[in-house]
């Protein structure tokens, strides 16, 4: 009896205390030839869906021809990579270029939790 009052309050009441709504987004700009855009992809990419910060914040890829299109940009995008950090279609911060693989996760976590609510959490196995 006490399962099927607690399996009903958390079907029914959870519309009411949603999860921490998934706001932000990691866009990358991106063009043709670019070398570490490349690299990105190669050593990055397979495996960023699948991590914290790829959860907390998806990634979305454009060319930099289409950049005119995106709406709460702080400043022109220059260099390819960019990767902009966005909440709520604004503009919270960025990192121009690809500096590898261990370089790019430091600055992304700095960047996440400096700019919103992200907490990196640590496998202690």
């Amino acid at each position: 009896m006490k399962r099927s009052i607690s399996l009903f309050l958390i079907i029914f009441l959870s519309p009411l205390f949603p999860e921490t709504a998934r706001t932000a987004e990691l866009l990358m700009v991106e063009q043709q030839g670019c070398y570490y855009c490349l690299e990105w992809k190669d050593e990055i990419g397979p495996i960023y869906p699948k991590t914290q910060e790829g959860k907390f914040a998806p990634i979305k890829f454009i060319d930099i021809t289409e950049v005119d299109e995106i709406a709460g940009l702080q400043r022109d995008v220059v260099f390819t990579p960019t990767f902009i950090l966005f909440e709520k279609e604004n503009e919270l911060a960025r990192l121009e270029g690809y500096p590898g693989e261990d370089f790019f996760w430091a600055l992304l976590e700095l960047m996440l939790e400096r700019e919103t609510n992200f907490k990196a959490t640590t496998n202690t196995e």
